[in-house]
């Protein structure tokens, strides 16, 4: 709990003594001034799982915090938590809001493996709904959580990117279209509803629990370098993302928020401390096959996620490094996590094979084998044009 203001304290300090009759009330109404001076009621959407389970319960136990709200559509383990079981987009969560400060919008679909048309409908429907639903229900500040691919990966980038660098990224890679649109509804939130307050942290590659095309990249038996590229790997741990949305809970920093470790880390650096080597191919080549792989449905990533492998989108963290703010984390520390998380697994180009495939295809066979897939699949499909 925090410490009392010192108004209260010299308040307190020159009362009269409550006589025994007084007592009970007097101490009921000193529990009601800690109340009172305890922090925001918040609100957290997707709380039964991955990001939103660890806020939740990082949230609960602070001293800081006078109560969480918990919805989501399942019920989660935080035991502390009021809970409210229902779908974000269902317009009743402005009830389930009312009487809470800030809320910490979490429940978006970014799998791999869900139908696109599907996951858009979800996350951008969601979001619209839980920015009404807060400013109806009379919420002052909403914490959005998209990443830091909406800047685009680009060979000009600079090193590290400004937080008010443009959003340059296009809808290519998976789930970066219905970011970019949260970023546009964040954006016009408070004109649409004035007095609401709205922040947005953006998360470099995240790293602990989570299944994406960045983290299977470390799934290949190779990794795939396309030549003339200039990759650069900044890591987010998920402690270090729920510590940045803290900050934007609390209100110690606002506005537009990236957060990763510091630094970043090179190619060749990775390749060293991974112990996976590199297979190089041209441009041409990688793109033309990543998209063909994918337009027959041999694997989930579209050929848009291959250009957050080539070039860099590292950002700076500034505002939150002002506010006080510090990662736990290093790029290397989470790199080791990363590879224990994804031992045992075998992917190439995005999809993942089981253990009999991966054995059978071998380590740079499995690679060529998906490659040379497009190309049998499309020689099949122009023979039966002509017949």
């Amino acid at each position: 709990m925090s410490s009392p203001d010192p108004q209260v304290r010299a308040a307190r300090n020159h009362s009269a003594r409550p006589s025994p009759d007084d007592r009970p009330r007097a101490a009921a109404l000193r529990g009601d001034e800690a109340s009172s001076l305890r922090g925001p009621v918040v609100a957290v959407t997707g709380a039964a799982s991955g990001v939103g389970a660890l806020l939740t319960e990082r949230l609960a136990a602070s001293e800081e915090i006078k109560q969480v709200v918990a919805i989501d559509e399942r019920r989660g383990e935080c035991a502390a938590a009021q809970w409210h079981i229902l779908d974000v987009r269902d317009p009743a969560i402005a009830e389930k809001l009312r009487g809470a400060d800030v809320v910490v919008h979490l429940a978006l679909d970014l799998d791999l493996e869900t139908d696109p048309a599907a996951r858009t409908a979800y996350n951008v429907r969601g979001t619209q709904t839980v920015l009404t639903a807060a400013a109806a229900a009379g919420v002052h500040r909403v914490v959005l959580c998209t990443s830091a691919m909406v800047y685009g990966a680009l060979p000009e980038n600079e090193l590290p990117l400004a937080e008010d660098a443009e959003l340059r990224a296009t809808a290519e890679a998976t789930g970066v279209g219905d970011l970019l649109e949260i970023e546009r509804l964040a954006r016009r939130a408070p004109r649409a509803h004035p007095g609401l307050n709205v922040t947005v942290v953006r998360p470099a590659v995240l790293v602990g629990g989570t299944d994406t095309a960045l983290t299977r990249y470390f799934e290949s038996p190779r990794l795939l370098v396309v030549a003339g590229s200039r990759p650069a790997w900044q890591f987010c741990h998920v402690e270090d993302l729920c510590g940045a949305l803290e900050y934007a809970v609390l209100e110690k920093v606002e506005g537009e928020l990236a957060v990763g470790c510091d630094g970043w880390l090179e190619q060749e650096e990775v390749e060293e401390l991974s112990g996976i080597r590199r297979m190089e191919l041209p441009s041409a080549v990688a793109l033309g096959a990543a998209a063909r792989l994918h337009r027959i449905g041999l694997t989930p990533s579209p050929a848009g996620d291959l250009a957050y492998t080539m070039y860099p989108w590292v950002v700076s963290g500034s505002r939150l490094h002002d506010a006080g703010w510090r990662p736990r984390w290093t790029n290397e520390e989470v790199l080791a996590e990363l590879l224990e998380e994804v031992s045992g697994r075998h992917t190439v180009v995005g999809r993942r094979l089981g253990r009999k495939d991966a054995t059978a295809a071998g380590a740079a066979g499995a690679t060529v084998a998906l490659l040379g897939a497009a190309a049998v699949v499309r020689r099949a499909r122009k023979a039966r044009r002509r017949i």
